[in-house]
């Protein structure tokens, strides 16, 4: 059976900046392109604002993700490059927040799924990364439901409205713009409304739904082309975008600083980065990315300690049902093989019998379908104890008694 193997490239080894040179195209581009390898059967990329994670099912996935690594030119500084096992237990990890910037966030539950399906449209997953997937996504749902890991936790969106607070003693009665109305606009958004704010401004390439969400707010929608109206009336801006391009530009804020004498604070948590670093250079500004919300994620794992040990223990006791999964889906292919072969043999030799009798007698549905179901019985009962065997075999991974059953049928079987 051939295995997952894994490359990770997160906030844990990598900054922003690091992050962002790794990356190069769309996800979708990049599934064609492993996908076409002659090495990779399956594959799965993962990308969000702080994570770039390709999974690859090869019998030489080591190799294809370093080979691949080298041609991205990503330094192997900053890259967790994991095996089958490693890359289960981090998928499942993963999807319980465990491996998150803001420990137990549920936004990557969302996000694994949504990259996931994406991967499927594409036609590069199979049984392996479907497995593993749908397990971690089903984990991820076990650990919120059976622990707190999730109960109070902030999103990297709350987190940005807590550093904003750290950096300029409070938002009471302040004005704050956040830019970008999707996900990850909105959980800034929603954290900001409790905040005794003066005025929360939205504003999102597409009016209407920055109109919606200002709304639910009590807020005020702002016009995209209109952003440079409302910076210099504002205390914070955060951004939340999309955009594959800068939001907000150096020379556009230099321009508004000699025009109005104010302190600015800007929070970049866009993906692909809104903000072009060199304004955080000029005077009166302050800029802060990802990166800064570092200190706030350590923080909030000591609070989520003892829940996180319960999701530990889930993980290990899920993993170990994982594991017997996959390796009962190794005996079934040799057994799904098996009964094939038999099946095929039984077929004929059913068909060659009923000739022979149709040569001497008339043979009607009913011995037709004596004949069929007794030489099905047959099968069936000479093939139940073999069954029993393999899957026994893989269950103590006894690959080769495994290895020896394919070869002895001649049933081909696909070795690591």
């Amino acid at each position: 059976m051939n295995e997952i193997s894994s490359m990770l490239i997160t906030h844990t080894k990598a900054t922003i900046d690091e992050m962002e040179s790794a990356w190069h195209g769309g996800v979708d581009q990049l599934l064609v392109r492993l996908k076409s390898h002659d090495l990779v059967d399956e594959c799965a990329v993962l990308k969000t604002c702080n994570r770039v994670e390709v999974y690859v099912v090869s019998p030489k996935g080591s190799k294809v993700l370093l080979d691949f690594a080298k041609h991205m030119k990503v330094s192997s500084r900053i890259i967790d490059f994991l095996d089958h096992e490693e890359s289960l237990r981090h998928l499942l990890r993963l999807t319980s927040g465990l491996e998150s910037m803001i420990v137990g966030e549920d936004q990557i539950l969302g996000q694994v799924k949504e990259l996931f399906m994406l991967a499927k449209k594409a036609g590069a997953v199979g049984k392996t990364l479907d497995t593993a997937f749908n397990k971690s996504i089903q984990v991820g749902k076990r650990v919120r439901n059976e622990t707190g890991i999730n109960k109070g936790s902030v999103s990297i969106g709350s987190a940005a409205v807590e550093l904003a607070e750290a950096g300029i003693g409070g938002l009471q009665g302040k004005t704050v713009m956040v830019i970008g109305a999707g996900e990850m606009g909105t959980l800034v958004a929603k954290a900001l409304a409790n905040k005794d704010i003066k005025i929360i401004y939205v504003a999102n390439r597409t009016y209407d739904k920055a109109t919606a969400l200002a709304c639910e707010l009590n807020g005020k929608a702002v016009r995209y082309d209109l952003l440079e109206k409302y910076i210099p009336i504002s205390n914070v801006i955060i951004s939340a975008t999309s955009a594959p391009h800068f939001v907000i530009t150096h020379e556009m804020i230099a321009c508004l600083i000699k025009e109005h004498d104010k302190q600015l604070m800007l929070i970049d948590i866009g993906n692909p980065r809104n903000i072009e670093s060199s304004v955080g250079d000029l005077p009166g500004v302050s800029l802060h990315n990802i990166d800064s919300l570092r200190s706030i994620s350590e923080a909030n794992l000591a609070k989520r300690r003892e829940e996180a040990k319960k999701a530990e223990l889930i993980i290990e006791e899920e993993i170990m049902l994982l594991k017997k999964q996959y390796k009962r889906q190794q005996a079934d292919k040799i057994i799904s093989a098996l009964y094939s072969q038999v099946e095929n043999i039984r077929g004929k030799e059913c068909e060659d019998a009923i000739n022979k009798l149709k040569a001497q007698h008339t043979i009607g549905d009913i011995e037709r379908q004596v004949l069929n179901d007794m030489t099905h019985s047959f099968a069936k009962q000479i093939l139940a104890e073999p069954t029993k065997i393999l899957r026994n075999a893989a269950e103590h991974d006894d690959e080769r008694f495994l290895d020896a059953a394919a070869d002895l049928f001649k049933l081909n079987r696909i070795k690591k």
